[in-house]
């Protein structure tokens, strides 16, 4: 169980720094506002939107390989020994 537990938290915290790196650069339009969660700008240019698509592309990899990880694959092991006995 505690390989599954640091592939989660690999995938969370890997995954989530990508996504903070992006949503800080074109996230943040001022520090006195909202940070990492204003809304994406208008214009970003033709780097500025595969930025953005990576963006929420690492956000629902993070959730959803670290639910994968410390949910889904312990669930499916311990139903499988359970199906064996």
């Amino acid at each position: 169980m505690a390989d599954e537990f640091i592939k989660g938290l690999g995938i969370l915290t890997g995954a989530g720094l990508g996504w903070m790196v992006l949503a800080g650069w074109y996230n943040t339009p001022e520090f006195e506002g909202a940070q990492l969660t204003a809304p994406n700008p208008g214009t970003v240019g033709a780097f500025g939107e595969p930025a953005l698509l990576l963006k929420e592309g690492l956000f629902w990899f993070a959730i959803l390989g670290a639910l994968a990880f410390w949910i889904l694959i312990p669930a499916a092991q311990q139903a499988r020994e359970r199906l064996a006995e």
